[in-house]
C-alpha cells in the first residue's frame, strides 16, 4: 500500500544554536551544519514525491539576534546561494523566496534573486525559502495589494508566491511546539508535527518517519 503523501511540506528549522553550544561549538557552527541538511532534507523530500517543500530559515524577528550571527547568517546566503541552484538545476527543482525585502541588503537581494531566475523553468518541485519572513507581515502585505471587497481567495492570491498552496504537514524540530508566526495563513488546516532532535541532529532517514507519520493521520478539515 503506497502512501499518503503530502503535497506541501514545511519545516521551522529550530534548534541550530542549541546543537552546537551543546557539543562545545561556536553558534554558528550550527547554521552550517543546519543549511547543508536543509539541503539534503529538501531533495529527500522531492525524491519520495513531496512537490512543495518550505523552510523557516530566517524570520523577521531574527534581525533582533546578535550583529554577528545575523551578519554571518547573510554570508551564509551569499556563499552557498549558487551550490543550491546547482543542486536545484540537476534535481529540476525551483526555488522561490519568501518574504519581505525589507532591511535586506543589496547583495543578498541580489543572491536570492539570480536563485529565483536561474531555476524559474524547473517543474520537478518547488523548494520555498522563508527568509525575512514574517506570517502577520505576509497578510497584512497581501490585504494591502487587494482593492474592493476583501475575500478569502483574493488574499490567497495575494501571498508571497501564491501558487504555493496550504501546508498539508508542518514539522518543528528542537521540542518548542508553537508556530512563531510561520504560514500562518497557509497552516489553517495543516497537520502539526514536534520533534525533540535539533534540526543538526535529523538525517536524511527521518523524511520516511515524518512521511509515515502523516499518512497516519485523519484529515477531516472540520468534516
Amino acid at each position: 500500500m503506497e502512501l499518503s503523501i503530502p503535497l506541501h511540506l514545511a519545516f521551522i528549522v529550530d534548534g541550530n544554536r542549541r546543537w552546537a553550544r551543546e557539543r562545545g561549538l561556536p553558534t554558528l557552527e550550527g547554521h552550517k551544519k543546519g543549511l547543508s541538511l536543509l539541503e539534503e532534507v529538501a531533495m529527500e523530500c522531492f525524491n519520495r514525491g513531496v512537490k512543495y517543500v518550505s523552510f523557516y530559515v530566517f524570520s523577521t524577528e531574527n534581525w533582533g539576534r546578535a550583529e554577528e550571527e545575523v551578519s554571518y547568517l547573510m554570508r551564509l546566503v551569499i556563499l552557498n546561494v549558487k551550490r543550491l541552484v546547482k543542486r536545484c538545476l540537476e534535481n529540476n527543482v525551483k526555488i522561490a523566496v519568501l518574504g519581505s525585502r525589507e532591511k535586506v541588503s543589496d547583495e543578498v537581494l541580489a543572491a536570492l534573486d539570480m536563485a529565483e531566475d536561474k531555476t524559474k523553468n524547473c517543474s520537478g518541485g518547488v523548494l520555498g525559502v522563508c527568509f525575512n519572513y514574517g506570517g502577520r507581515k505576509e497578510i497584512v502585505e497581501a490585504v494591502n495589494k487587494i482593492s474592493g471587497e476583501i475575500t478569502e481567495e483574493k488574499i490567497s492570491a495575494a501571498l508571497y508566491h501564491p501558487e504555493i498552496p496550504d501546508c498539508d504537514m508542518i514539522v518543528r524540530t528542537s521540542g518548542e511546539q508553537r508556530l512563531s508566526g510561520f504560514m500562518l495563513w497557509r497552516a489553517a488546516y495543516a497537520e502539526l508535527l514536534f520533534l525533540e532532535q535539533y534540526w543538526p541532529e535529523l538525517s536524511v532517514s527521518t523524511v520516511g518517519e515524518i512521511l509515515e507519520e502523516f499518512a497516519q493521520r485523519n484529515r477531516r478539515f472540520g468534516k
